[in-house]
């Protein structure tokens, strides 16, 4: 049987679409969440510390374990859309990677940054917003952008809980035959649009270091 009809590639875009979907919006809020943990586990002193180490404990938790793990016990136990699910999974997760990295781009900043904000008046959350979360992003970038790779290659995982992203739909269509001719160009099909993407995206960096060495 053919599978590369115009029905069945339909859906297999479809399918790529909702993993775009899923890792854009997981991306932006494991970015979000990321950068506020980064900030607490850097900069809580004192009678904040405690808020240090719950971060500090959470950090490590999803680090030192499987995204499958995560994507699996959210899929059990919160009730929602595949979309809801799967960025919800992929966040927890990736906030902690992602906070890491931002706390390294805040330790590449001196500190004379932040006492020549307060110098000139600038309170804690203005000196962050206006001079070291600008600077800190700016040299985290590629880091971020590697991440952004790793949780687009990681939405394959969703197939094990039958979100209809790219890898599951190209699974529902390969079943539909036992050619291997066909399974073959099927799995070249999905390689192919992971690598034009993932490409792409490392192409930006490069472009973007490169833009950042000339200058």
């Amino acid at each position: 049987m053919e599978i590369f009809t115009q029905a069945n590639v339909t859906f297999i875009l479809t399918g790529f679409l909702k993993t775009l979907e899923i890792s854009a919006l997981a991306i932006v809020f494991s970015i979000i969440l990321g950068t506020v943990l980064a900030m607490v586990k850097q900069y809580c002193t004192g009678k904040l510390s405690i808020f240090k180490w719950i971060v500090s404990a959470y950090i490590e938790l999803f680090r030192c374990t499987p995204n499958l793990l995560w994507i699996l016990f959210i899929y059990f136990t919160v009730k929602g859309n595949d979309v809801f699910i799967s960025v919800l999974a992929f966040t927890i997760f990736t906030s902690a990677v992602i906070a890491e990295i931002v706390r390294g781009g805040f330790n590449s900043i001196p500190k004379s940054q932040f006492e020549a904000a307060q110098s000139q008046g600038f309170g804690f959350f203005q000196s962050m917003r206006l001079i070291i979360l600008p600077q800190t992003f700016k040299t985290i970038i590629p880091a971020l952008f590697s991440q952004c790779t790793t949780v687009i290659k990681d939405s394959s995982y969703l197939a094990g809980i039958n979100v209809a992203e790219f890898m599951f739909s190209a699974k529902v269509v390969m079943g539909y035959t036992s050619n291997l001719d066909q399974v073959l160009l099927l799995y070249g099909f999905v390689f192919l649009l992971y690598f034009v993407l993932n490409f792409g995206i490392s192409l930006i960096v490069r472009a973007y270091q490169r833009r950042v060495v000339a200058a």
